[in-house]
């Protein structure tokens, strides 16, 4: 469907990985608008809607997204912002749309989640986006691959913006969104992995995130594209998966 992520291959999550529901949603809402000619129709725009995030039953964050895959969008959220090193630290991730809730269940508790979240850097991105100082001051230990194996061929970039030119997806037919994806640089250059819409690239990148972590797959050998430009906190969750090369 479009909107929802789509990935390639049979990907299976990796040994003690967390419960998650699958809520769904629907990703576009039919409104009817008077047009510049006076005109009364039908056009579609986005839904997009607020989760509110507890963690061990204490409010975290509330985002605001389409809810393309909300569990993934949450799992990968709390380990891009460093509050989770491992999924198999997290028990469940149970999402509610009639509550607009994600609660997160894990095994121990966050360590010293007060002080990870007390101070927060307000980034580049649009809308504002927010990342926790532990995060920022983590940024030091990233190590991505050395320059000479993090190559890229023309043509696999061109495989990959066509690719994401005939990708099927909300942005077609509501505009509104961004639009994120995961591609292999080995074996068959420019495979698309995961393709993932919402409102805001940085929700998207959190979706692929989760689905990394979920799957045990790393970044050295992969690249990651995204519409619209590259801001701060783009570039620093990408790096924090470890993916070296990155396409706007």
């Amino acid at each position: 469907l479009p909107g929802y992520p789509l990935t390639r291959g049979n990907w299976v999550p990796v040994a003690g990985a967390p419960r998650l529901t699958q809520a769904r949603c629907e990703l576009l809402r039919e409104i009817q608008i008077l047009d510049e000619y006076g005109d009364r129709r039908q056009i579609h725009i986005p839904a997009e809607r607020p989760l509110t995030v507890f963690v061990d039953k204490r409010e975290l964050v509330t985002l605001m997204t389409l809810g393309a895959c909300p569990e993934l969008l949450v799992l990968g959220y709390l380990h891009n912002q460093r509050l989770v090193g491992r999924v198999q630290e997290v028990e469940s991730v149970t999402v509610d749309w009639d509550v607009g809730a994600a609660a997160v269940r894990t095994h121990g508790g966050v360590q010293d989640m007060a002080a990870k979240t007390a101070h927060r850097v307000v980034t580049t991105g649009c809308g504002q986006g927010t990342v926790f100082g532990d995060a920022m001051q983590q940024l030091d230990t990233i190590h991505l691959p050395a320059a000479q194996s993090a190559r890229v061929r023309q043509s696999t970039l061109h495989r990959m913006l066509e690719t994401m030119r005939q990708q099927d997806s909300i942005h077609r037919k509501a505009g509104s969104v961004h639009g994120c994806a995961l591609f292999s640089l080995t074996e068959q250059r420019g495979e698309m992995l995961m393709f993932v819409e919402d409102v805001g690239r940085h929700n998207a990148i959190d979706t692929i995130a989760g689905w990394m972590a979920l799957r045990g797959v790393t970044g050295a050998d992969k690249a990651f594209y995204t519409t619209g430009r590259l801001t701060s906190e783009m570039v620093m969750k990408a790096a924090g998966l470890g993916v070296p090369i990155i396409v706007s």
